[in-house]
C-alpha cells in the first residue's frame, strides 16, 4: 500500500509538473501576441471543434506604425 501511494504521488507531481511546463509555454504564447499587437495588426482565425467553422478574430493596437 505504500509503495503504491508513493507512485501515486509520483505520478500526480509528475503531472502538476508538465502543467506548469504548459502554462509556462501559454504564458509565453500571450505575452509574444501581447507585443505582437502593441506593433501592428493580428488576425487569428479559430476553428470551431465542434461544427466547423472559422472565426477571424482582429486585433489592433494603439500604438501606430512607423514608415
Amino acid at each position: 500500500m505504500t509503495q503504491e501511494k508513493e507512485f501515486n504521488a509520483e505520478r500526480f507531481e509528475k503531472r502538476l509538473d508538465l502543467l506548469d511546463e504548459r502554462l509556462d509555454n501559454i504564458d509565453s504564447i500571450v505575452s509574444a501576441l501581447g507585443e505582437r499587437v502593441l506593433r501592428q495588426p493580428l488576425v487569428m482565425a479559430i476553428t470551431c471543434p465542434n461544427c466547423g467553422q472559422v472565426i477571424e478574430i482582429s486585433i489592433t493596437g494603439t500604438q501606430r506604425q512607423r514608415g
